[in-house]
């Protein structure tokens, strides 16, 4: 027998809701599809759960109406993409929801722990080819807001795009979301 090319299968976001539809992972299979790849999620480690809570709650009060803040729910960004965000923000009620993930979200929030290098350039590459316009790291470890604008395609990226604009804010710090510049958030209202 002759050595060959490891090969892996690439699954499409349709197929990976008929295996979640299924019932194919159970509700400890803390699963995602990130560019046809299924990908396990970070743990879920207190500092985590909590940052994820204050950032839903900080956007929900500066989003107010006409806004759907979500919490670990899925996007479907592209034909093989169904990340699932610690937070997200997307325009619209839930209800507008009933029938399919939204799909272009204003803004989007990971809370990294452990996996602060994955978050910024596998994560960063995938929203920006979804051209997210705004994608935000809470980096717990070193108590600071990462922000990330204005997506640009990069043949050298992950996903062949970055964000061309990044910005660290510390704890004393405040943000003003893009699609609500007239509203700041104290970096601190996000952090455990």
């Amino acid at each position: 027998m002759t050595e060959g090319a490891v090969r892996t299968r690439r699954w499409t976001r349709h197929e990976y809701e008929r295996l979640v539809d299924g019932e194919m992972f159970g509700p400890d299979d803390r699963i995602e599809l990130l560019a046809g790849e299924l990908v396990v999620k970070e743990p879920q480690h207190r500092p985590h759960v909590t940052a994820t809570q204050l950032v839903a709650r900080a956007l929900r009060q500066a989003f107010g109406a006409g806004w759907d803040v979500q919490t670990q729910a899925p996007l479907a960004l592209d034909d093989e993409s169904e990340p699932e965000p610690d937070v997200s923000v997307v325009p619209g009620d839930p209800r507008d929801y009933g029938t399919a993930h939204p799909t272009s979200p204003a803004l989007v929030v990971e809370v990294s722990l452990s996996r602060l290098g994955f978050d910024r350039e596998h994560k960063g590459s995938l929203y920006a080819r979804a051209r997210v316009p705004e994608y935000w790291i809470v980096n717990l470890p070193d108590r600071q807001l990462e922000v990330y604008r204005e997506p640009i395609a990069d043949g050298a990226a992950p996903f062949g795009w970055r964000y061309s604009r990044r910005e660290t804010l510390g704890s004393g710090e405040r943000v003003w979301p893009l699609a609500l510049p007239s509203v700041e958030i104290a970096v601190a209202d996000l952090l455990p």
